[in-house]
This record gives C-alpha cells, sequence and structure tokens, in this order.
C-alpha cells in the first residue's frame, strides 16, 4: 500500500490507521508501552504498510539522550587515529551509538571548540584522542558531558583517562638496539610540547645512560611526528657529518620519512643504518625492508575508550582491561 498525504507517513497516520491514540504508538515505539498481542501486530502491520519511519532524532532528545558519542581526534588522515576509531566504533555499534567525529588538529583552542559543538550537538559523552587541551580544560567540559580521555592521567567524577607507558616503550626499543651492538643512536623525537614526544626522548637518554652510553646532543633532532619531519631530521643530521648506526623514530611516520631520506642518498637499511620506529602502522609491514617497532595496541585503545563510556553511560560492560606496548621485531635492524 503506498503512502498516504504527500508520501511522508506521520506517527498521527500510523496511529489513525491502527485505531490507536498517537501516544500509543509513541510509547510502542520507544518501548514503553504494554499492548495486546493483537494490537501490537496491528501497529506493526500499519507501519510496515505505510513504511514509516520514525524520527529517531526526536525520540532521542524526549528521552534525554541521542545515542551519540562525540568523538575528538587530531587528524582523519593519520593511521594512528582511524585504527582506534575503528576500535571506538566497534566497542559501542551494539548498543546503538553512533559517533560524531571531529578533529583539533593539535591546536588546544580548537580542540576545545570542537568539544564545544560536539557538546552543542547534545552528544551523550565525549572521547577525547590526546590533544594539547589543558586537563582543567577537560575537567570543566566533564561537567557538561562525560569524558574519556587518552593520552592523560586526569581523573574526575565525570571523567576518566588512560595512558600507555610510552617511557616503557621507549626504553624497550633502544634496549633493542644496544643488544644488537649499537651504541651511536641517534633519535628522531616528536614535537617537545607533546606528552608522548617528551616521555619517549626521556626513555631513549635514560636507557642509554643506564649503559653507560654517553649522550650526544647532536644525535637529536626534533621533529613534528609527521613523514616530512623524518625526512628533514634525517638529512640534517646527514649534514651534520655526526656519525651514528642506528635511528629510534619517534613515530612510525617519521620513520618513514627518514627511510626516504636514507634511500634518496643510497644509505641501505639495515646494512648501512638501523631504523626503529614506534606505534607498528599496518603499514610498517610493508615497508623495504619491514619496520622494526614498538606496537601500540591502537585498536584495543579504542574498544577501550568505547566500553569506558558505555559504563559511564550506565550500561553494563566487561573490563576494559588494554594490553601494554610491545616490540616487534622485523628487519630494519642488524647485528653489528
Amino acid at each position: 500500500m503506498k503512502n498516504i498525504d504527500s508520501g511522508i507517513t506521520t506517527l498521527y497516520q500510523v496511529a489513525s490507521r491502527a485505531g490507536v491514540s498517537p501516544a500509543t504508538v509513541s510509547r510502542f515505539l520507544n518501548g514503553t508501552a504494554k499492548v495486546s498481542d493483537d494490537k501490537r501486530r496491528t501497529i506493526e502491520r500499519v507501519i510496515d504498510e505505510l513504511n514509516y519511519k520514525p524520527n529517531r532524532l526526536a525520540q532521542s532528545l524526549k528521552m534525554g539522550s541521542t545515542n551519540t558519542i562525540g568523538v575528538l581526534t587530531q587528524s582523519l588522515e593519520s593511521g594512528y587515529f582511524n585504527r582506534a576509531m575503528v576500535g571506538i566504533e566497534d566497542a559501542v555499534k551494539a548498543s546503538g551509538y553512533a559517533l560524531l567525529i571531529m578533529s583539533g588538529h593539535w591546536h588546544a583552542d580548537e580542540e576545545a571548540e570542537r568539544v564545544e559543538l560536539l557538546i552543542g550537538r547534545r552528544v551523550d559523552g565525549v572521547a577525547i584522542l590526546t590533544g594539547n587541551m589543558s586537563d582543567k580544560q577537560i575537567l570543566d567540559f566533564s561537567r557538561r558531558v562525560p569524558i574519556v580521555a587518552f593520552g592523560r592521567e586526569v581523573q574526575g567524577e565525570r571523567t576518566q583517562a588512560f595512558c600507555l607507558d610510552n617511557y616503557g616503550g621507549a626504553c624497550e626499543a633502544v634496549e633493542y638496539l644496544i643488544s644488537q651492538g649499537h651504541r651511536r643512536i641517534a633519535h628522531i623525537a616528536g614535537p617537545p610540547d607533546h606528552r608522548d614526544a617528551r616521555e619517549r626522548l626521556a626513555g631513549y637518554n635514560d636507557t642509554l645512560a643506564k649503559h653507560g652510553i654517553a649522550g650526544d646532543a647532536r644525535l637529536v633532532v626534533t621533529g613534528d611526528f609527521s613523514e616530512s619531519s623524518g625526512l628533514l631530521a634525517l638529512n640534517s643530521l646527514l649534514v651534520a657529518n655526526v656519525r651514528f648506526s642506528a635511528i629510534f623514530a619517534a613515530n612510525d611516520l617519521t620513520a618513514y620519512g627518514a627511510r626516504l631520506a636514507l634511500y634518496r642518498r643510497n644509505i641501505r637499511v639495515p646494512e648501512d643504518i638501523s631504523l626503529v620506529g614506534f606505534d607498528d602502522l599496518e603499514s610498517s609491514m610493508y615497508t623495504t625492508p619491514p619496520l622494526t617497532t614498538v606496537r601500540q595496541p591502537l585498536y584495543e585503545v579504542g574498544t577501550g575508550i568505547g566500553r569506558r563510556m558505555l559504563a559511564m553511560l550506565g550500561h553494563q560492560q566487561p573490563a576494559a582491561d588494554v594490553p601494554g606496548l610491545s616490540l616487534v621485531v622485523r628487519e630494519s635492524v642488524r647485528l653489528v
């Protein structure tokens, strides 16, 4: 049977055809009405005949929930953040939640503006994937909406946060290079205003000191976690004519850029220079040679965020433990 009226069926038309009140249809759709089996079958038949599509947003607002979770990432192009977002989506979709995703681009003001926009869209909660907002800003926002933040330690009544051990992961990477005989190890660091970068630099420095290897400031070059910064940093190391046999890059993207710079200079990996990254992006197993790197369980980070968020929103959830970091040994390091 074709839709009546203008082709857009309303709840009132369904009620009229089914011989019940609009309020009964509304409560039936919300799952709060107790109706007889005959009446239930009649309502379902009419909904099917008229091809009625309820306004889910209006229903959600009436119930005080939009079934939407806001996600503040830093880059929609990054494989790092995309893997985590897949984990969040998989964790929440069975509960009927959808994601509304925005980027902050590592600018604290822009991040705060995006969270304001998400709250304005009436999201039920906000997941924050790292960033540069202050803990105070996050706690202030949590007074208005539940927040789960990754890459932080801030905790509040309506805030949960957790971190991975960037320091320990860096220590493991440098320990491995030292175990392979390397003593002159360069480090392409991330931006100093990023907590992850600072912790990885500290792990690099402390592991060298632990083994009695004197630090050399010329071997540390600051990048910005991008491929281009890895390429530029490696070029600056080569131009400075400083000696090194291995590179610990602050993340995989930086390692990719460094690898290209070495290739352009006909410097072989690992025969001439060994290379270690950090993250274990999916593409790292397909580089030439496959990249040895510290694996961050990014998908599991995402599922952990999603489960924590559902628990804060009143859904019973299993434990949301996230596995630790681990070194993935491939073919970009040689024994010297």
